[in-house]
């Protein structure tokens, strides 16, 4: 749906600014990819029971495998030659710290054990970006075998709406009780704490709450999208990351919510104007590339801010985005969706075998490379709380 492309496009632009330090509650645009995400899965994990009966998951997985694994393994080791070449030794000593939790998708959990606070040490890791892309991993690898227990049967869609509402509030309580912490990380990255946007996604993906979107009018649902799309903007321009207050005790939950019934409008209601600016040909040109402009940006950032400081907030910025989004392009014209849709290059088994081969490369680099020891003059930041 082009209007949920534009949506994406949307969410990385916030999270693109905020990295760059110009938009406060920018983060928040991960919360968006999040709902939508739960979204989508939920809907095809329906479609296909209510068209087969029965969900093919190892299938699904492999589907998902083609769609993500590609650009993510190539961004991973791109990314370790070039802290190698270019990257402080802290930064370098981190991403190899970092690669085997990438690469376990559970980079997230590794950040919550060791104690390393999101909102004041990322600027040490080349991957801290990618706690996000966990939390979805394991939310594809659990949520299906939900779906597939769950939707067998007459009433399947109600049980798993019923069972995607009470997960998300059950997240909630864990986001209120663990977001009273001192440090907020196992809150912001815990895939239990985080599953409740997931969740909300899921939801409004069923039968229930879709036969609902569908009976609201155009002009009832314009007005509606025009309201939480009015509220989902001032959240991103006045949200100031931990120091928000109230941001774990039901401010993301709200922004989710809100998220949820943005895209239920668009994508039940024809015709809406929110759907026709959402999916105009900007947004949804960058909806298009925003997996890989996510996998990139970062790992641009850490290595051409702190060089383009001459150029102002803004001009730094516009430089790092133009770097990062001519590599999303590329990777996904030559690598995303040639492996994905076993087109050009990668036709039969040739895309999944290159794609492994580079893996390997990547396992060889993590080996070869040694491990800067950090001077007593260099500070660890991941460890100043």
């Amino acid at each position: 749906m082009a209007a949920l492309d534009g949506l994406r496009g949307f969410a990385v632009a916030a999270v693109l600014l905020f990295h760059a330090g110009l938009l406060p509650g920018g983060f928040l645009g991960v919360d968006l990819f999040f709902v939508l995400s739960g979204f989508l899965i939920t809907g095809l994990l329906l479609g296909e029971t209510a068209g087969r009966g029965r969900i093919a998951l190892a299938a699904f997985w492999g589907r998902r495998a083609r769609r993500l694994l590609p650009a993510l393994v190539c961004a991973v080791v791109v990314t370790m030659v070039a802290m190698w070449a270019w990257g402080t030794p802290a930064q370098l000593r981190f991403a190899l710290d970092d690669v085997p939790w990438v690469g376990a998708q559970a980079v997230n959990w590794h950040y919550i054990a060791e104690q390393i606070g999101y909102w004041n040490a990322s600027d040490s890791r080349a991957f801290a970006h990618l706690w996000s892309i966990g939390v979805e991993w394991q939310f594809y690898l659990a949520w299906p075998l939900v779906v597939a227990v769950a939707a067998w049967g007459r009433y399947g869609e109600r049980i798993v709406a019923l069972l995607a509402g009470s997960g998300a509030l059950v997240s909630l309580a864990l986001t209120v009780w663990l977001g009273a912490a001192v440090d907020t990380t196992r809150a912001y990255e815990g895939t239990d704490t985080r599953a409740a946007a997931l969740l909300l996604g899921a939801l409004v993906a069923t039968a229930p709450v879709r036969d609902l979107a569908r009976r609201v009018p155009r002009r009832a649902a314009d007005l509606v999208c025009l309201v939480v799309a009015g509220g989902l903007a001032v959240g991103w321009a006045m949200t100031e990351g931990e120091k928000a207050p109230r941001l774990f005790q039901g401010g993301l939950f709200l922004h989710s919510l809100a998220a949820a019934v943005l895209i239920a409008l668009m994508a039940q209601v024809p015709g809406t104007r929110a759907a026709r600016i959402a999916g105009s040909r900007l947004p949804r040109r960058m909806g298009e590339v925003s997996y890989s402009l996510y996998l990139w940006h970062w790992p641009v950032y850490l290595l051409l801010l702190p060089r383009l400081s001459g150029l102002g907030d803004w001009g730094a910025a516009a430089v790092a985005i133009g770097v990062s989004l001519v590599a999303a392009a590329v990777t996904k014209r030559l690598v995303e969706d040639p492996v994905r849709f076993r087109s050009g290059w990668a036709c039969g088994r040739r895309g999944p075998a290159a794609v492994a081969a580079l893996a390997l490369i990547g396992v060889t680099l993590w080996l070869a490379v040694p491990v800067p020891v950090l001077g007593a003059g260099t500070v660890d930041i991941s460890r100043l709380r």
